[in-house]
């Protein structure tokens, strides 16, 4: 089983009074998940189970799941956690569990993990030709990275101490 993980309850036990259900890795296909949940169903203490529901999940790095979110759905979500791990989580967040806008962002808009954003314009600037050496003294690159994330060029995501994902916004 796979880290990222969702728990399956079988509706019509669970209104019963019964806690039937089983942990199914995310990450598998979505006919093989569907087929394991037809074998909770299947399995149930209840006849004619039909209806399940995603109770629990595990490994989603602070992505949420609602608790009838499609099949289709909480697999890509998984699989791309389990692609960018943390950063895909809060990429998603950050798009509203939109994973197609999560997609574009960090193909077309991501510009690396830097321990600060200080370090990051820092970094535009050298790539832009430099400042005199004469002149490097006045300038403050805490601040021009600021002012680039207040006026809303860019957009950061911090995965941990010394860890800051930088996204341009256009």
């Amino acid at each position: 089983m796979s880290d990222i993980n969702i728990y399956v309850a079988d509706l019509a036990a669970y209104n019963e009074g019964y806690l039937h259900g089983k942990w199914i890795d995310a990450t598998l296909q979505p006919e093989d998940i569907q087929e394991e949940i037809n074998k909770i169903l299947a399995s149930s203490p209840v006849e004619d189970s039909e209806e399940y529901a995603i109770h629990d999940y595990e490994g989603f790095e602070g992505a949420s799941l609602s608790e009838y979110e499609g099949i289709e759905s909480a697999h890509e979500k998984a699989c791309f956690i389990e692609e960018h791990g943390k950063l895909g989580a809060e990429i998603l967040n950050y798009y509203g569990d939109d994973l197609g806008d999560a997609e574009k962002a960090l193909e077309d808009h991501y510009c690396g993990c830097y321990k600060s954003l200080a370090e990051y314009a820092e970094e535009l600037t050298e790539q832009g030709g430099g400042i005199p050496e004469h002149l490097a003294y006045y300038i403050d690159y805490e601040k021009m990275g600021r002012d680039m994330e207040y006026s809303g060029d860019i957009f950061t995501i911090e995965t941990a101490y010394d860890e800051v994902h930088i996204f341009w916004n256009h």
